[in-house]
């Protein structure tokens, strides 16, 4: 089967950093840039534009979806495979206003009140606006269904306090206003939010359970990934349990003691069994024709942080992962 087409936590200071390599996406440019050239033969068109063109993945796959990447002056999907002889035109835009405006975008809502909103986000969904995905993300939904959103982290993330990666899908919260901002940040910062993940890896993982703590920063090599480094790192735990082995992938849940970018993904490369369908950490080869890791928030518990009560939800892999997941125990059957 073929399912083609389809941020762990971040806390304040790394939201800081992101913003930051997102800006040397924008500076140095003020006028449309375009480009013109061909690729080999059976690449990938998101992949071969993103050698050759210098930008991360996925600030590509936004020009895709927009229409600012053509081929043979047509717009064509990121999976399609280049032919011999197609010209590609790549258009950069200059950058814009930094302004978010509301969608009518469905949001699936587990909880809401004055204070705070519990979101199950999809998979293929970014969380805030950014280059290569200015809209279509949570953010521009969340402005749709509420508009009051807190504002510390600034105009491109009202209301986020922490995230989860675009192909990452589960369990948000999100504040409504400042009060609530903070009061979940000292959760985060303290290490009390409670945010448990499923992850189906490669390989199959003997041990019933253990824990992973080695700091993560950015990769010396690509400032685009994470990795476990020991300069310029922060402290990074992940305790992990297996739920279920198979042949060659092995189901676990991943608890995060802290919250680092990429954090699980980091953690599992590092133990050689890489997230299945992760495009950075993975293997090249894919088993599956995946564009996403198989990773779902599926567990949130915090303290409410006006009434100071206790609150925990949870919800169940769905959609592609769960897909993905029954594929693997049918193949064990045969």
């Amino acid at each position: 089967m073929n399912w083609e087409g389809l941020n762990t936590g971040l806390e304040a200071e790394e939201l800081e950093l992101e913003l930051e390599l997102e800006n040397e996406e924008r500076e140095h440019q003020e006028a449309e840039q375009k480009m013109e050239f061909r690729l080999a033969e059976g690449t990938r068109l998101d992949v071969g534009v993103t050698e050759r063109v210098g930008k991360s993945r996925s600030f590509i796959q936004g020009l895709i979806e927009e229409g600012h990447v053509l081929v043979n002056g047509a717009a064509r999907k990121a999976n399609y495979k280049v032919r011999a002889m197609d010209q590609i035109t790549v258009v950069i835009p200059p950058p814009r206003e930094l302004k978010v405006e509301a969608e009518n975008i469905p949001l699936e809502v587990l909880y809401e009140d004055e204070d705070v909103l519990v979101v199950n986000k999809p998979q293929g969904m970014v969380v805030h606006p950014a280059p290569g995905a200015w809209t279509k993300t949570m953010v521009n939904a969340l402005l749709y269904h509420c508009r009051n959103l807190s504002g510390i982290n600034g105009v491109l993330r009202p209301g986020i306090v922490h995230r989860i990666d675009k192909d990452t899908s589960g369990l948000l919260v999100v504040a409504k206003n400042d009060l609530a901002h903070q009061g979940l940040a000292e959760q985060i910062k303290a290490h009390s939010m409670a945010r448990r993940y499923l992850a189906i890896v490669h390989g199959v993982v003997f041990e019933p359970s253990g824990t992973v703590d080695a700091p993560v920063g950015r990769d010396p090599a690509d400032r685009k990934k994470m990795a476990v480094v020991f300069q310029n790192a922060k402290e990074a735990v992940t305790h992990y349990e297996v739920l279920e082995r198979f042949r060659d992938f092995t189901l676990l849940e991943a608890r995060l003691e802290t919250g680092r970018t990429h954090q699980i993904r980091v953690h599992m490369a590092y133990l050689k069994h890489p997230v299945l369908g992760d495009p950075l950490y993975g293997p090249r080869k894919n088993l599956f024709g995946l564009q996403g890791q198989m990773l779902h928030a599926q567990l949130l518990g915090f303290q409410h942080p006006r009434s100071g009560e206790y609150m925990e939800f949870s919800a169940p892999a769905s959609g592609l992962f769960q897909e993905v997941l029954e594929e693997i125990r049918r193949d064990e059957l045969e």
